[in-house]
């Protein structure tokens, strides 16, 4: 395939991609996840209708909300009032004053950092796999192989297989997307603008067939409505995306964790790692920590779900995929301090060391606590691809604590992105175009099942908190039963454009629903009146 096929190719994917950004950034109300399906004529969870006339005049009790994630800005104006504060630690003093392990642990814990610092960036799990298992057959021919090894040796060659082929891709993508900002800078440098009107484009004389199909891309975007410079903007990041996976994501020689400082083989290891909960990055935890928790009194920025939440920040997730051991940990971490819902917004395709999580599952199951986990982007069925954590154990068995999230839109559909399956997704919440807190001070609209797992935590935590006697169990059953249902199919995640396939809700959920905290109110005042 030749250069200009290439990146007209990687043209069009991108400008549907960011128009798709622009018009969902942009059609709903920035609340609308919070709003009714029929008194606001949007899908969202009925939040604000149950606080208005189910739960006006009940007293609610805080909620320790644990939120695992890759770090938080505690100080935002919207979140600041609601942070976890472990009153038994001494800030900033050097010494474990409670005795938990964990030294300054005032808001939460880092396990991705160390004295020396913290963990930005790290590899993907299939890359940590990929460098274990060469080291031990990279050198072997398939002969060679002793037969009590065949089952691991046919593993790595799956697994050399998947890497070199995402590996490729992550180098094709970077080129690509370099290119295309190349020859936008280009085009802005010869206009003498940095954020051109649609005249301006339109009237520009292109050279090559390059320039011309970077005059159509934006053409069609400001037709749209956006403008260049967002799309500057997005492809910004884009750009940084695939420059990681080149760098970091997908490199097998590169490996952060002596900054942490621990044994990384031992997975009983637990007490290390640092007291910044906030991390080199902390965009994605921030805005997670808004949907489920940011202020409703303080008439400033957005409302939060939760108005009793208090959130305990626990820094787990790099850029790139978090460590079986550092999720593990986090969750008893979560459970030993009083954590009873826990926001779980990350996940794999391939697993280091599931028993280690599992065990920890188990542990939060036996201290009441409802653990939230996010579905995956993937647009495939969990059922037929497994994704890591994940609520089935290795022995087969489920936990009854574990409640699993696929995302939903504000159009009576399901996010065309969203993993989904009858057996592994139990319920759908809203996480397209979500419009929350971003670090220092600043609000931003995200979409993803990131953005969804945190809602439903939202509702969980509304419940935990008026109806505290119920268990971790009874609140996940309910959310499960108190689901909205779609009336109409919905679009199946990964269908093609041209020929959608159509699917009813209960196909492709446990539930067949889309949380609601009304109706979940309602079936909790129903339950504790028995």
């Amino acid at each position: 395939m030749n250069t200009s096929v290439l990146i007209r190719k990687g043209c069009i994917t991108l400008l549907a991609s960011l128009l798709s950004w622009n018009i969902q950034a942009q059609s709903p109300p920035q609340n609308w996840f919070l709003l009714d399906p029929v008194k606001d004529g949007y899908f969202g969870v009925s939040c604000n209708k149950a606080y208005d006339e189910l739960l006006k005049g009940r007293t609610g009790e805080p909620v320790i909300v644990a939120v695992i994630d890759g770090g938080t800005d505690i100080n935002h104006q919207d979140l600041k009032a609601n942070i976890w504060t472990n009153t038994k630690e001494i800030a900033d003093n050097g010494i474990d004053d409670d005795k938990n392990g964990y030294i300054d642990d005032v808001n939460g814990w880092n396990f991705i950092g160390g004295k020396n610092g913290n963990v930005q960036y790290d590899t993907f799990e299939l890359t940590r796999l990929y460098k274990m298992l060469s080291d031990k057959y990279g050198n072997m021919s398939s002969g060679e192989v002793p037969p009590a090894d065949r089952d691991e040796y046919n593993r790595y060659v799956s697994i050399k297989n998947d890497f070199e082929s995402r590996s490729m891709e992550s180098r094709y993508n970077y080129a690509l997307y370099s290119g295309i900002m190349q020859s936008i800078n280009y085009m802005l440098a010869d206009l003498g603008s940095e954020n051109p009107t649609l005249e301006q484009v339109e009237q520009y004389q292109p050279e090559g067939d390059s320039s011309m199909v970077t005059q159509q891309m934006l053409i069609g975007i400001l037709k749209e409505g956006a403008s260049v410079q967002e799309v500057m903007e997005e492809l910004k990041d884009g750009v940084n995306d695939v420059a990681s996976d080149a760098k970091y994501h997908y490199n097998p020689d590169y490996d952060p964790r002596s900054i942490v400082g621990d044994n990384y083989a031992d997975d009983t290891e637990r007490f290390y790692g640092n007291a910044d909960v906030k991390g080199p990055d902390p965009l994605h935890g921030t805005h997670v920590a808004g949907i489920i928790g940011a202020d409703r009194t303080n008439g400033i920025g957005i409302n939060g779900v939760a108005d009793h939440a208090q959130l305990m920040i626990l820094r787990v997730v790099p850029d790139g995929d978090e460590r079986d051991k550092d999720v593990a940990n986090s969750i008893r971490y979560a459970a030993d301090n009083g954590a009873k819902v826990v926001n779980m917004s990350f996940g794999k395709g391939y697993n280091y060391d599931k028993k280690t999580v599992d065990d920890a599952v188990r542990y939060a199951a036996s201290k009441d606590v409802l653990l939230v986990h996010a579905s995956g982007n993937d647009a495939i069925s969990n059922d037929e691809n497994q994704r890591f954590p994940g609520d089935q154990f290795i022995d087969g068995t489920y936990p009854n604590n574990w409640l699993e999230v696929g995302a939903s839109s504000y159009d009576n559909n399901v996010a065309s992105f969203s993993n989904y399956g009858k057996k592994t997704v139990d319920v759908w919440a809203p996480g397209v175009a979500i419009y929350a807190t971003v670090p220092d001070d600043k609000y931003r609209n995200l979409q993803g099942t990131s953005m969804a797992s945190p809602v439903a935590v939202g509702v969980a935590t509304m419940i935990r908190s008026y109806f505290p006697e119920l268990t971790a169990a009874q609140v996940k059953e309910i959310l499960k039963k108190s689901v909205v249902k779609m009336k109409k199919k919905v679009t199946l995640p990964g269908s093609s454009d041209e020929k959608p396939k159509m699917a009813k809700l209960k196909k492709i959920s446990a539930s067949g629903g889309v949380v609601n905290a009304y109706n979940a109110v309602q079936l909790a005042i129903k339950e504790t009146s028995k």
